[in-house]
Formats: C-alpha cells, sequence, structure tokens
C-alpha cells in the first residue's frame, strides 16, 4: 500500500511539475521511474501508455478550438508511426528478452534528454530564429514536407525506444521548419501527433510485456488532477526560470544515461 501511496504521489509529482513548466511528461517520468528502480523496458513501455492518455483531452480541446494543422500531423504521423511499428519489431526479432536492449534503451535516453534539454535551454533562441526565419522558409519552402516526414521517422524510432521527444523537441521541429504557424498551433499540431505516435507505441511495448497496469493506473490517479492544479498556478508564476533548471537537470541525467 506503502508502494502505491508512493507512485501515486510521483505520477502527482511529474503532473504537477508538466502543467506549471509546459516541460514533456515523457522527459520527467521516465528518468522517475528508473530512480524508483523500475527496469527501463518497463519504465519506457509504461511511460508510453500513460502519455497517450493524458495528452488526448488536450487533443480534443486543440480540435474544438481549430488549432490543428492536420496535413502536418498527417506527414508527421506517416514517418513515425511505420517506424515506431519497426522498431518493436527489430526489438522483438532481434533480442530474445528485455535485458539484451536495455542497454540501447538507456543509451537512447540519455540522447533524447540531452536533445530535449538543449531545446529548453534555447527555447528563446528558437524562438526569436522564427521571428526572422522567413528568408529561411522561402528556402526550404520545397524541402519541408520531406525533413517533415524525416522527423517523423526519427521520433518513431527514438521516442518508442524512450518515451521522450514527441513533446519538445516535436514542438522545436514545427517552430523551425513553419515560422508562420502561431505558437498555439504548433502546440495543437504537434499534440495531435504525439497521442499516436505514443500510443502505436504504447502497444508495440505492451505485445513485448513492458506495461506495469498497476503502476499506470497509479500515475494516472495522481498526474491527471495535479496537471490541472498545475497549470492553473503556472499562470501566475516564473516558468522562464523553472523551465532552465528543469532543463539542467534533464542535461545532467542525459549525460549519465548516454555516457556513464
Amino acid at each position: 500500500m506503502t508502494e502505491i501511496l508512493l507512485l501515486v504521489i510521483a505520477g502527482g509529482f511529474v503532473g504537477f511539475l508538466v502543467g506549471l513548466t509546459g516541460v514533456g511528461g515523457g522527459s520527467l517520468m521516465t528518468p522517475l521511474l528508473l530512480l524508483f528502480g523500475f527496469p527501463p523496458h518497463i519504465a519506457i513501455g509504461t511511460d508510453l501508455l500513460y502519455a497517450s492518455i493524458t495528452k488526448a483531452s488536450g487533443v480534443y480541446s486543440h480540435s474544438r478550438h481549430g488549432s490543428i494543422n492536420w496535413r502536418l500531423v498527417g506527414v508527421m504521423a506517416a514517418g513515425s508511426l511505420p517506424a515506431s511499428i519497426l522498431t518493436t519489431i527489430v526489438l522483438a526479432i532481434w533480442f530474445s528478452d528485455a535485458s539484451q536492449y536495455t542497454g540501447v534503451l538507456v543509451t537512447s535516453l540519455g540522447v533524447m534528454l540531452i536533445l530535449t534539454s538543449i531545446v529548453l535551454l534555447y527555447r528563446n533562441r528558437l524562438l526569436a530564429f522564427r521571428e526572422g526565419a522567413s528568408w529561411f522558409s522561402g528556402i526550404m519552402r520545397e524541402r519541408t514536407t520531406a525533413l517533415t516526414f524525416t522527423m517523423g521517422v526519427f521520433l518513431g524510432i527514438f521516442v518508442t525506444l524512450t518515451s521522450v521527444g514527441a513533446g519538445a523537441i516535436g514542438t522545436a521541429v514545427l517552430m523551425v521548419l513553419y515560422p508562420h504557424l502561431t505558437g498555439v498551433r504548433i502546440v495543437g499540431t504537434d499534440l495531435a501527433h504525439a497521442v499516436p505516435l505514443t500510443l502505436v507505441a504504447g502497444l508495440g511495448h505492451m505485445q513485448l510485456g513492458n506495461i506495469d497496469y498497476t503502476l499506470l493506473l497509479c500515475l494516472l490517479l495522481g498526474s491527471l488532477p495535479a496537471t490541472h492544479l498545475g497549470t492553473k498556478l503556472g499562470k501566475h508564476m516564473p516558468s522562464e526560470v523553472l523551465r532552465p533548471v528543469l532543463a539542467t537537470m534533464l542535461l545532467l541525467l542525459g549525460l549519465k544515461y548516454a555516457f556513464f
């Protein structure tokens, strides 16, 4: 009972931070579960299903307000969903059990945490680049669809291996490639892509036996109300101060997992 209560509190803690700062849940939840002692494959697989469930309501809200570019969602998903499925198949065929691909998962997690921290730390520079990126848009106009598809493939592989990146990295790519999109449409479009990606990746891990359903339920019970509370408080708190602190923490964890 004590362990279940701790997991509910952990889910609430991550949900609160996500609502407060806007930092993606995967980059926070998976490292926390590893610190709790869960094996990497269980932490990642469970977090993927958790992410698909918790993000779904956000997609519904953005869809109602017309803040999703469904064409871009389709282009990214055309790359990411097949890549996710193929990644799961490779894990199932190439390795006889989860212990054999633990090293791949942990190293990939470290790399994605480092990339996420860089995106968070240089968010303002990305925004500044976006404001003056009309020249870039003109040069890359004929290549944006191919680059979007390619980024979808990248996310499909590494989100499946780590549960990290569908939010922060996907948003950063859309910001750079599509400077004409408003902030709310970037968030809505990225979220609409993240839900099917994390769901497909999570179902793949389910087939691999990498889901702890008790853990999943505890995380949901804790995070859903806490995220709502964090979102309310986040409107009145300096997220520009909190976000670099979290980004630095993610960078240190990423270095630990990637190189040690």
